[in-house]
Parts: C-alpha cells; sequence; structure tokens
C-alpha cells in the first residue's frame, strides 16, 4: 500500500494489514471487484475539555487507534452504494444526481456517512457526484463517547473528495465535516472532526478554534491513558440532551452580554463574552456569580430579561428538538464551561512545563472535570459515576472523568505505567465481571490508548 494525501507521518501498514485484507476481501464478495482506494479516519478521546467546544474554547484530544475505514471503488452509474461490515448495519443506496437527504428522527447508520458526502458536494458546489461503491468497517464502540460517529463522517468526506479527484487542506476538510455533521440534528463544536484529521502519532493536541489550529502536547512519560466503557449507549443526535446544553449555553452567553451592555443578539458563544469584555476565566466565573441565580430559568423569565416575545424566544434560541424544554439551568451549564475552560489551559501548562509532581497535578485537573460535568453539567450517569469512582478510588488512576458527550460512554484514566495491570485487573474484576452484559462486552470496553495519527487515504500501488 502507497500512503498519499497525508500531511501527518503516514500510517503505518504493518499495524492494518490483516484489517485491511479483511476489509478487501469483504468488498470483493460484496462487488466482485477490487478497491481502488481506502479511506481511513480514526475515533478521539478527549483529555480534558468536556462541552466547550460549541462554546469556542480550546479542547485537549487524541486519536485513538480504533477508526472507520472504508474501501471504496469508484464508476459512472452517479449511484453512491454504501455496505457495512456489521451485518446490523443495512445496505443503502443514494443516487448522486439528485438532492442527499438525512433523515434527523431515529438516524441510521448511513445518514452520517452522507453527511460527508453531502458536505464535500456543497463545497465544491458539484452538480453531481461520480458513482461509489463502498464498504464500510468500524472499530470504534458505537455511542460511546469516543467520536463512532464523527468519525464516519470523516471518513466520508475524505472518500467523496478523493473519488471526486478534488482537493483539500486536513483543516479545511475538519471544518466541513464539522458544519455537514449538523445536518444529522447535533450542534456540535468541531473538536472530533479537528482531531481525526489533525492527529499526529505520538502526541495530544490542543485544538482551538476561530481559526481552527492544532498544537502538540507531549503528554508525560510516566503514565498512560487507560479508556473503559460504562456500557451503557446514548446517541447524541437521537436524543436531545446534548443540543439542550448547547442551547442553554447560548441562552447564558446572550443573559450575560445584555447585562454587560453588549450587541448581545449577535453573541451565541460564552467564549465570545469573555473576549468582548476582555476579561479573564476568573472574571467571567465571578460574573456568573453576580449575574446568574442557580435556580431554573424559566421562558417568561428569560424572555422578560431579554426583552422578547415566547415567540422570538423559540425560533431564535431554541433547536428543532429542544422545543419542549421549560426550564434552563444557566448558572451551573456557564459555570462548567468557564472552569472547564481553564482547566484545559492548566492541563497545557503543567505537560508543557513538566514539573516533577506533574502526573497528580494532571490527575487532579480531570477530577475536577469529572466532578463538574457530573455536578454542574449534569452528563454523566450512575454507571459511569461508578466506573469512575472505581478507576480513581480503587483501582489506582491518579484522575479518571468522563470522556465524550456522557451520559453514558467511556471514562479515560490517567494510570502510572507501573500500575497498568493492576488497574486493568482491577476494574475488570470490580465493574465489569460481576454483571454478565458488561462482562461480554469487556474485552473491547477496556484498553490502554496512545495517542495515534490523523485521518488517511491509501491506494493501491
Amino acid at each position: 500500500l502507497q500512503e498519499v494525501k497525508s500531511g501527518s507521518p503516514p500510517l503505518k501498514t504493518r499495524a492494518h494489514p490483516p484489517r485491511l485484507q479483511m476489509l478487501k476481501n469483504a468488498f470483493e464478495k460484496k462487488y466482485g471487484k477490487s478497491p481502488k482506494f481506502y479511506a481511513h479516519a480514526p475515533g478521539r478521546v478527549n483529555l480534558i475539555g468536556e462541552h466547550v467546544d460549541y462554546c469556542g474554547y480550546s479542547v485537549l484530544p487524541m486519536a485513538i487507534e480504533q477508526s472507520i475505514l472504508a474501501a471504496v471503488s469508484v464508476n459512472d452509474s452517479e449511484t453512491i452504494e454504501l455496505a457495512n461490515t456489521n451485518p446490523q448495519y443495512k445496505d443503502f443506496r443514494v443516487s448522486g444526481t439528485e438532492e442527499i437527504d438525512i433523515g434527523k428522527d431515529n438516524p441510521q447508520w448511513h445518514n452520517y456517512f452522507l453527511c460527508g458526502v453531502k458536505g464535500i458536494q456543497e463545497n465544491f458546489s458539484l452538480p453531481s457526484l461520480v458513482g461509489m461503491q463502498c464498504v464500510v468497517d468500524g472499530t470504534i464502540p458505537a455511542s460511546s463517547g469516543l467520536s463512532s460517529s464523527s468519525a464516519l463522517v470523516c471518513c466520508a468526506g475524505l472518500v467523496t473528495m478523493e473519488a471526486n479527484e478534488k482537493s483539500l487542506s486536513k483543516v479545511a476538510l475538519a471544518e466541513i465535516c464539522a458544519k455537514c455533521e449538523r445536518y444529522i440534528g447535533t450542534e456540535g463544536g468541531g473538536m472530533d472532526q479537528s482531531i481525526s484529521f489533525l492527529a499526529e502519532k505520538g502526541t495530544a493536541k490542543l485544538i482551538e478554534f476561530n481559526p481552527l489550529r492544532a498544537t502538540d502536547v507531549q503528554l508525560p512519560s510516566g503514565a498512560v491513558f487507560v479508556i473503559s466503557n460504562c456500557c451503557v449507549e446514548m446517541n447524541k443526535a437521537a436524543s436531545s440532551h446534548f443540543n439542550i446544553r448547547v442551547v442553554e449555553c447560548r441562552i447564558a452567553t446572550k443573559m450575560l452580554a445584555k447585562v454587560k451592555g453588549l450587541e448581545w443578539k449577535r453573541l451565541v458563544k460564552l467564549a465570545q463574552v469573555q473576549t468582548e469584555l476582555g476579561a479573564s476565566l476568573e472574571e467571567m466565573l465571578s460574573l456568573v456569580e453576580e449575574v446568574l441565580h442557580s435556580d431554573a430559568y424559566s421562558r417568561a423569565e428569560i424572555c422578560q430579561a431579554l426583552g422578547i416575545t415566547p415567540e422570538q424566544f423559540s425560533t431564535d434560541l431554541l433547536s428543532s428538538n429542544t422545543q419542549h424544554v421549560t426550564h434552563f439551568k444557566l448558572y451551573q451549564r456557564a459555570r462548567h464551561v468557564y472552569g472547564e475552560a481553564s482547566r484545559v489551559l492548566c492541563f497545557k501548562s503543567v505537560c508543557d512545563s513538566q514539573p516533577a509532581d506533574s502526573i497528580p497535578l494532571l490527575g487532579d485537573l480531570m477530577k475536577e472535570s469529572h466532578a463538574s460535568c457530573r455536578d454542574l453539567y449534569e452528563c454523566s450517569c450512575p454507571e459511569l459515576d461508578q466506573l469512575v469512582d472505581i478507576c480513581s478510588r480503587k483501582a489506582g488512576a491518579v484522575g479518571s472523568r468522563l470522556t465524550g458527550a456522557g451520559w453514558g460512554g467511556c471514562a479515560v484514566s490517567m494510570v502510572p505505567s507501573d500500575k497498568v495491570e493492576s488497574f486493568i485487573r482491577t476494574v475488570r474484576e470490580t465493574f465489569y465481571a460481576p454483571e454478565p452484559r458488561r462482562a461480554a462486552m469487556e474485552k473491547q470496553s477496556l484498553f490502554v490508548s496512545k495517542p495515534g495519527g490523523g485521518a488517511t487515504i491509501f491506494i493501491e500501488e
């Protein structure tokens, strides 16, 4: 295999031949010919910085080995045919000459793929798309907080770009895929797509927005990160939890901005308020304490404070799947965002300076992050809290926190290198083994993760 069109270090093909060969065999069995090229997009684990990207703040993820891999052939049929190696995901086909309709109600796997296709089509204003036959293989656990859906969107964008003989930078691809995933109804901030394209092997990344950029973050050598799945699935696009938090942050932005005499109607992200005021994150936390009360706000109270009608409230501030919400916890959400944004910067600072006590310092930041996600942002769940508690208190992690959107999915734990085996054994025996369903999922749910490379295209030599 020859690696092409990747600005990051070449993916080491020796780590993937069995999987590539299996996918090639599946493709040939399905379509009776060999694929023309392969596209690979990794999942990610967010080490710290939860629910702050869509508020305009930096995040600190790394790519993981688990990924979406697609085998692709190109033809002149102007029809896109999709298949999946997992039999629970059904085949799908769509015309490349008609407008692509993406269903938001109970979204299926192919809807995420079509987001990437549509994003590339619209970016280049393509009246029609070349015919493609694709077989997709995924090793990222679905709905686990490791960005399986965004990796699928990114892989589809990469596939569509290559098949239609177009070229884009990794930054442009990340921005397009972040925007087009919103077709599925999720108002994300761009972290997942950015790290999938901009990741480099051996380093985590500080991802900053407006403009999008990625900075290497060298993690301390005396510890590793272990991912563990609580085995509760949460599909962001199929529920309203995620978008409710986006809306609450949007409303908090406008409430803070109006009190401070800013042009609140044009501000939509909490980071914009800080920028307009020229304030520090500590000063923003003080402003939250001063302006917002801890009781949930009713629609009427928000309308009165902003001087808008109930109709304007529904149209301008709510999304399609949050129209039913009647009360909003603005104080708690804003406190989490400004506090978490500060923790991200502290985390990077410790990694950059590498003091003697860097590992416990980073562990403490992770613990604080989980407590904020649990208590202020309320995006955890009992099973995830139980898992984090086991990891931190019983198994020997210096820090553990939920990662991803939450309400289920995975925890990430920072574990001293000499305690990894005992950590995994304790988590296995305490969390997975006692419950048959978890025990059956343990093999793919508990693993050490190292920083991996970003999205790549491979062609047959």
